[in-house]
């Protein structure tokens, strides 16, 4: 029987705890060879049989576009889904600032063994050391594909790729297109997706969003999806279904993530019977424009790229409200500068985001309710020019112009911390593949690879190397171990998940209440910003799981979706998404109150040290947390997490 966990003074249980889990698929051995030994170890499917075999991909971003296109190309039949008009206008194509690779093109003493140690460590050692070696050893390939497709990655005056540095390193190791380089790779990935779609291996259905998973005997075998334009709602069966549909930050409402980006896929995944790991472990973004008043619906991100020339700096003086050149350089304080001499303004994000939170909260921000700091390129310009910076920038400075009505070239920008990436996710294996067989899941979706805090540059390494190189052979594997008979859409389990999503959108319609489905997002946005952002307490925490599921039963009551179901329902699309934030909302809480220990992006305040910095506790927290969804409170189930190579320390980045 599970232990149960009682928390409050009225004794109510949050959750229970259940078995260990344990990551039976990593190979064990030196730690240079696990991958290759994994991959010969894998079973593999003939060529010909590959084309007897269906994949669903759910999701065309990096990891899904890649998976799609390379599933297609070895010979499986692929039917893949996006809720975008057009697979290309996956939010990946909004990523900024490069991509990490241990090319070592600097010869600055940059190795696979150095990124590994980078991104073990910048992750506060909460990351698998097998998953994330193998990223490393990776990295040096993804650059190799995306040149062969034609990427435009900026190159020096030699014709030699050019690269620089990101948050977290002491090398420079991140290649770029500007300030788009995410839009460049996912072209990439989207031409390839493009030619199996011509050439008829890839089925593909834009403007269609899955709302729930097909589980047969105990096996992933489809999905249900909605066309949005239509309506129509249709299940769609296959051998093994791959989700790439990102991460969770917009149930904070404010993020820097695309409006429709949501959690509906991995949650109703996990209601199916997925595990879900690290829910607290949420980036906050240390450089975003700035909000600027209550009706805002988005914020904007300033890649972390600006960090390397610009110079994050704050008045001296406590609420100085001069204009920035009227500060003498002797009453500004380059506060990353002076308290991490070692990396500067190129901290990891989490600790560059609290100290700028730490700034503004003691009265020494800037701009409009004193949420701001500065982030200043006059040296920069001083030194290379302004032609120069433009061409590293350029775009960048463009877009801020555009939305403050400020020119960066003239005056400092002013940023502030926002909601930007989510480490945690669905829970896999080494295979990538979750508690459900035949249920792949990769890129942002999975929670694998960056522990409790990602660096810089490294979630487009991720979408690509889970998409072009550890998926395919892996399902690969898993098709040809697995004895697959035939299901068809008159399957009790079929018809009874179509009813279940039905049902769902009917009841949505029915409640014809007097709130808007944003007004609830909103509301629900403010409460996790506020009670579990970039500091938890848990007083806040209780406050939230007090609140959230007051909301979420208010939501039932009176949110109003006008229309029908059978067309184009933007209403019902937003409502639809919300209702499971507004259940995710509450895990993501509840893992935040059981991890009493501060760790990366989860920022516990009773677990500091005299420092302010966070203070791990790995005697009791050395573990992923992978919780079980039973509709009550759910089960926790812990992955004890083995440090073999880089040993547990605390981090110092001074």
């Amino acid at each position: 029987m599970p232990e149960t966990t009682s928390l409050g003074s009225g004794g109510s249980a949050y959750w229970t705890v259940g078995d260990d889990i344990a990551d039976t698929a990593a190979p064990d051995g030196p730690i240079e060879t696990r991958w290759d030994r994994r991959k010969f170890a894998a079973k593999l499917v003939n060529p010909a049989n590959r084309r007897k075999h269906t994949v669903i991909v759910v999701g065309t971003g990096l990891a899904g576009g890649a998976a799609g296109a390379t599933l297609a190309e070895q010979g499986y039949n692929v039917i893949q889904f996006c809720f975008q008009d057009s697979p290309r206008r996956a939010h990946s194509i909004a990523a900024q600032g490069g991509i990490n690779a241990a090319k070592n093109y600097r010869n600055d003493g940059d190795s696979v063994y150095r990124l590994f140690y980078d991104t073990v460590k910048g992750g506060d050692f909460r990351a698998r050391e097998s998953n994330v070696y193998r990223l490393a050893q990776i990295s040096t390939q993804i650059i190799d594909q995306c040149v062969a497709q034609g990427v435009p990655f900026a190159r020096e005056y030699s014709g030699l790729l050019d690269t620089r540095s990101f948050g977290g390193v002491q090398v420079q190791r991140t290649f770029y297109a500007r300030g788009q380089t995410g839009q460049q790779l996912l072209i990439g990935a989207y031409q390839a997706l493009s030619r199996q779609i011509d050439a008829g291996n890839v089925e593909m259905h834009p403007r269609t969003e899955m709302l729930d998973l097909i589980v047969i005997d105990g096996r992933a075998r489809g999905i249900v999806a909605r066309d949005l334009v239509t309506g129509e709602i249709t299940p769609y069966l296959a051998d093994a279904v791959v989700l790439a549909t990102g991460g969770y930050g917009n149930v904070f409402f404010l993020s820097t993530n695309a409006k429709g980006s949501n959690t509906t896929a991995t949650w109703r995944a996990h209601r199916r019977g997925a595990h879900f790991a690290n829910p607290c472990y949420t980036q906050i973004h240390p450089t975003c424009i700035p909000r600027s008043g209550e009706y805002q619906g988005k914020l904007t991100l300033m890649s972390e790229s600006l960090r390397n020339d610009g110079r994050i700096w704050v008045p001296k003086q406590k609420g100085d409200t001069r204009s920035p050149d009227q500060i003498p350089e002797a009453e500004r304080d380059y506060y990353l500068e002076r308290i991490y001499p070692a990396f500067g303004n190129l901290v990891p994000r989490d600790i560059a985001s609290r100290a700028a939170k730490y700034q503004c909260d003691d009265g020494r921000g800037v701009g409009p309710g004193g949420l701001g700091v500065y982030l200043d390129f006059a040296d920069a310009i001083k030194r290379m020019g302004e032609d120069k910076v433009r061409e590293k920038y350029g775009n960048l400075f463009e877009m801020y112009d555009r939305i403050t009505g400020e020119d960066p070239y003239k005056v400092p920008m002013r940023i502030y911390p926002a909601v930007h990436y989510t480490m945690g996710g669905l829970w896999v294996d080494y295979d990538l593949q979750s508690s459900i067989p035949g249920m792949f899941v990769i890129g942002e979706a999975n929670f694998s690879d960056h522990g409790a805090n990602r660096l810089g540059a490294s979630a487009l390494m991720q979408g690509l190397a889970d998409g072009y190189f550890v998926l395919p052979p892996m399902l690969g594997n898993y098709i040809a171990s697995t004895k697959l008979g035939s299901v068809s859409l008159d399957d009790p389990a079929v018809t009874s998940v179509l009813g279940e999503v039905t049902g769902r959108l009917g009841r949505l319609l029915e409640v014809n209440g007097d709130r808007t489905p944003d007004s609830f997002h909103r509301e629900l946005g403010d409460i996790i910003w506020n009670e579990c952002g970039m500091g938890r307490t848990e007083a806040g925490l209780r406050k939230a799981l007090s609140r959230i599921p007051e909301l979420r039963e208010e939501f039932w009551r009176r949110v109003k979706v006008p229309g029908d179901s059978g067309e184009l329902n933007q209403s019902l699309e937003k409502a639809n998404r919300i209702a499971d934030f507004l259940e995710f909302g509450e895990l993501l809480c509840i893992d935040a109150l059981h991890r009493a220990e501060s760790c990366g992006g989860h920022f516990r305040e009773e677990s500091q040290t005299p420092d302010g910095e966070a203070l791990r506790d790995d005697e009791n927290f050395a573990y992923a947390a992978a919780w079980e969804y039973t509709g009550g409170a759910p089960v926790l189930h812990r992955e004890p997490l083995q440090f073999d190579y880089v040993h547990l320390a605390q981090r110092n980045y001074s």
